[in-house]
């Protein structure tokens, strides 16, 4: 069975904004039928190679494909793919709704206008992106990229979120290697904040922001952890989290869409690079990536309204490793308790995360 990294028809879902926080909340009563139908549900026995639903061979326990790398010309729904990408079964949001606003007393609510997607890494059941060779990292990407592309198309989407949930405890549910993306009708308020904070700070400097906080970095060094001369790693000045890190590029870019094969295959080795780094100095935690990228064309209320963006903007993956949970304090306020100085961290990921080191 395919459990949706997540069900029946009919259930509520739901975009509700709050408006004492700020922030748009999703509302997804689909996945709930059962406790272990919820992503990261714990009392589930995760399938064993060759029995899950995202193995070779098991290509009809998905919904039909909608993109895959099949270097062989192989069939769509059968063996043969490398990277392959379906609909969530159980998604947060789906197409067939409106995805019109509307105000219900003192809130905001869109139905759960948007688009679900897993993006199946691997064939192989035990395949891990940390120890992957830079061919197959870079198909993900793709995968990705392609995605996104499509998703964009869609005039209705402002935003699309990738994102890797690794190990249980990071709310992966499922054990083969996967990612995931979900389209929105709306930006989400984290990006909206550092659209307006790099467009605020392009209008007043001319600069970029990103681009700023790189060339200091670059300057110190005390929290770089790689310079691969066209991508960076670092760990951010004031991480949130024990090894929290940034994954972006030298070069000023606003839209991780418009990267061309080449800079994909780069990125694949800077990924594979620092996630066999964390792996290795860590002994493979659990942690969430994601992608912040620009907005496309006319995601803003009205004309124009991010046209400074692709001057100010500059896209990124942020990688956080979940060595802790939050308490009282860091619920109640949002300000994270950080036990690691990202100085520390760099230092030791620099030495003790090489490679044989």
């Amino acid at each position: 069975m395919y459990p949706g990294i997540g069900g029946s028809e009919g259930k509520l879902r739901e975009l509700r904004h709050d408006p004492l926080r700020r922030r748009w909340v999703i509302v997804s009563t689909e996945r709930s039928r059962r406790p272990s139908d919820y992503l990261g549900g714990r009392d589930r026995e995760p399938p064993l190679a060759g029995e899950c639903f995202f193995c070779a061979g098991h290509e009809e326990e998905t919904p039909a494909e909608l993109w895959a790398l099949r270097p062989d010309g192989s069939s769509p729904d059968g063996p043969g793919w490398q990277v392959r990408v379906v609909p969530n079964k159980y998604p947060a949001l789906r197409r067939d709704l409106r995805p019109a606003r509307r105000a219900e007393g003192p809130w905001d609510m869109i139905e759960g206008y948007g688009a679900h997607e897993v993006v199946v890494e691997s064939p192989d059941h035990g395949a891990d992106l940390a120890d992957a060779e830079t061919p197959a990292v870079q198909r993900v990407l793709f995968a990705y990229r392609e995605r996104m592309r499509v998703m964009y198309a869609d005039p209705a989407v402002r935003y699309v979120q990738v994102f890797r949930n690794h190990r249980v405890e990071a709310g992966a549910s499922v054990r083969h290697p996967h990612s995931q993306l979900i389209a929105t009708p709306i930006i989400p308020e984290t990006l909206e904040a550092e659209y307006h904070t790099t467009a605020n700070h392009y209008l007043l400097k001319e600069r970029c922001l990103l681009c700023d906080m790189l060339a200091y970095e670059r300057a110190v060094g005390r929290r770089l952890v790689a310079d691969y001369g066209d991508f960076v790693v670092l760990a951010p000045y004031a991480s949130g989290a024990p090894y929290e890190l940034l994954i972006l590029p030298a070069l000023h870019h606003s839209d991780f869409t418009a990267a061309d094969d080449a800079a994909m295959s780069r990125l694949a080795r800077v990924l594979g690079d620092t996630l066999g780094r964390l792996k290795r100095l860590l002994s493979d935690p659990p942690y969430n990536y994601f992608l912040h990228t620009g907005p496309p064309p006319g995601s803003g209320p009205r004309p124009g309204y991010w046209e400074h963006l692709p001057h100010a903007f500059h896209w990124h993956l942020e990688l956080v490793p979940r060595l802790g949970v939050w308490g009282g304090f860091e619920w109640g306020t949002a300000i994270p308790i950080n036990q690691t100085s990202p100085e520390e961290a760099a230092e030791q990921l620099r030495e003790g995360g090489k490679e044989n080191g």
